[in-house]
């Protein structure tokens, strides 16, 4: 399983060729490294299920990289959603709305919502936009283990489970997106991560 530097020639053309055939890539983002499959493969996602270990009833969000992309995998989406959109992508904020029909049973564990975000992270960014399609991603790591935040901790991990690992040194964040649950109103935060407080104070100008 090859690690090749972000900023190596051709490191992003030979990742998208990868998820284009199915396989599962390590990447990095504002927060952590993460496992990355075609949001729009079925086959793919339940490898990155089983490379991660993680329950079937768990859901896996979506990346994008425009904010425009969003109505790609979601629908009926609230005013509210795009407020926050505009104020905290790219960014570690991930936001959860209703699912559109193109969205995979295996993605959502079947229910009627999806999460989505946009990374702030060039590399990751890059990679999105290379694939044309939004990017299945979890955390790089076993479920219930601690999340990988260099290239080595997800080799260590992962392995030659992995088809590559584009690195790009060491995320920044370290710290999980928030997730904010927009199918409800009030919005829920569902998870406390990386700018909690900040998506806290922004909602209750609008409650």
């Amino acid at each position: 399983m090859p690690v090749l530097s972000a900023n190596e020639r051709n490191s992003i053309e030979q990742a998208v060729a990868l998820l284009r055939a199915g396989q599962v890539v390590v990447f990095p983002t504002d927060t952590v490294y993460g496992l990355g499959a075609h949001g729009f493969m079925a086959s793919a996602i339940e490898r990155l299920f089983a490379l991660k270990g993680r329950e079937a009833q768990k859901a896996i969000p979506l990346l994008l990289a425009r904010v425009e992309d969003v109505t790609m995998v979601a629908v009926d989406i609230p005013p509210i959603a795009w407020r926050l959109a505009e104020r905290f992508w790219p960014g570690p904020v991930t936001l959860v709305l209703p699912r559109a029909a193109t969205v995979l049973d295996v993605l959502v564990a079947g229910g009627n919502s999806v999460a989505v975000r946009i990374p702030g992270h060039e590399v990751a960014l890059q990679l999105i936009r290379a694939l044309g399609a939004p990017l299945a991603a979890t955390s790089a790591n076993l479920s219930g283990q601690p999340e990988a935040v260099t290239a080595e901790e997800a080799q260590t991990i992962f392995g030659d489970q992995v088809a590559l690992i584009l690195d790009a040194g060491r995320c920044p964040g370290g710290i999980p997106s928030t997730v904010v649950d927009v199918t409800v109103f009030p919005p829920l935060i569902r998870r406390r991560g990386a700018l909690a407080d900040e998506v806290e104070a922004f909602l209750a100008q609008f409650l």
